[in-house]
């Protein structure tokens, strides 16, 4: 009788005993089993980011287009690509900015002025499904007076972007990113979605690289697919640091007077033409340029 025991080879050593019932292919994928099981997972991915692009793509009507969009506070996608200078810089300015901000902006005095008609709404109180459009040169103290707002901003998808979405979030702003150049039709999809969900979004209308004040149609567009109105206005200090830059960018000074000068709030029609949007953009231009010039005037300054 043959026993079911060990089994040896020709020259003395003990042979390992095979698994009962278990293919030696199924314990342990092969290199080529593995590979093609990669390469089936980097085409999903693909295939799915087609459908998302596809979808970025849509009319604004449709509702494949809401769902593309999305609000995105900093995700991972966004801080990918970066050298390593710039993820220092991204690690240590936005906290440094806000500390400084918060510290100045403390001594900032504000007062607000309305033209007649207008109704302001002094550090965004109440604010709800609007637009609030203001020039790039005073983002400054902008961020300091409606940092209670949770407003969302569109900001670019470029590094200066990153560096300036992880500061407004500080602020406790959100972001929706996309820009004039890059991403702009995402961006204003994600401001649409936050205004038909009752908050606020605001436009640095000149931004992000000028003429200097010079409304981009961004805010008619968006207005004329909402229905929301724009406000209009300015903050200009009265003692400041005017940078040589394309905006004239102002840094107010401590304990200085800052003046909030709103113009009258615009209404766009909704589903307006494009033919149309033209004439609005030069009527929001002209309501902040009186906010601009009426804070001027308040301090007694000249137009540069």
């Amino acid at each position: 009788m043959v026993k079911n025991g060990p089994k040896w080879s020709s020259k003395g050593r003990k042979l390992p005993r095979p698994q009962a019932n278990l293919p030696l292919r199924e314990a342990t994928p092969t290199c080529r089993e593995t590979n093609g099981l990669f390469h089936r997972a980097s085409s999903w991915c693909r295939l799915l980011q087609r459908r998302e692009g596809s979808l970025a793509g849509l009319p604004s009507g449709s509702a494949g287009a809401a769902d593309s969009a999305t609000i995105i506070p900093v995700t991972i996608e966004a801080r990918t690509g970066f050298t390593l200078a710039q993820r220092f810089m991204l690690a240590v300015v936005p906290p440094l900015i806000w500390l400084l901000l918060q510290i100045a902006g403390r001594t900032w005095r504000f007062e607000t002025i309305a033209e007649e008609g207008a109704t302001p709404l002094p550090f965004g109180a109440g604010a709800q499904g609007e637009i609030f459009c203001f020039w790039h040169q005073c983002v400054l103290p902008c961020t300091f007076y409606f940092r209670r707002t949770h407003a969302t901003i569109i900001v670019s998808r470029s590094f200066d972007g990153e560096l300036i979405t992880r500061i407004l979030e500080r602020f406790g702003y959100r972001t929706s990113r996309g820009s004039s150049s890059r991403g702009a039709r995402e961006g204003l999809l994600g401001l649409m979605q936050e205004i038909e969900a009752g908050n606020p979004a605001i436009f640095t209308a000149d931004g992000p690289r000028g003429p200097i004040h010079q409304t981009k149609m961004g805010p008619v567009k968006l207005a004329s697919v909402t229905g929301a109105r724009i406000g209009a206005f300015h903050l200009e200090p009265k003692r400041a640091w005017t940078m040589r830059s394309w905006d004239r960018f102002l840094v107010p000074m401590p304990f200085t007077r800052i003046v909030v000068s709103w113009s009258r709030w615009s209404e766009v029609p909704r589903g307006l033409p494009p033919e149309g949007f033209e004439k609005e953009r030069e009527f929001l231009n002209a309501a902040l340029e009186r906010a601009r010039l009426r804070a001027l005037a308040h301090f007694g300054k000249p137009d540069a």
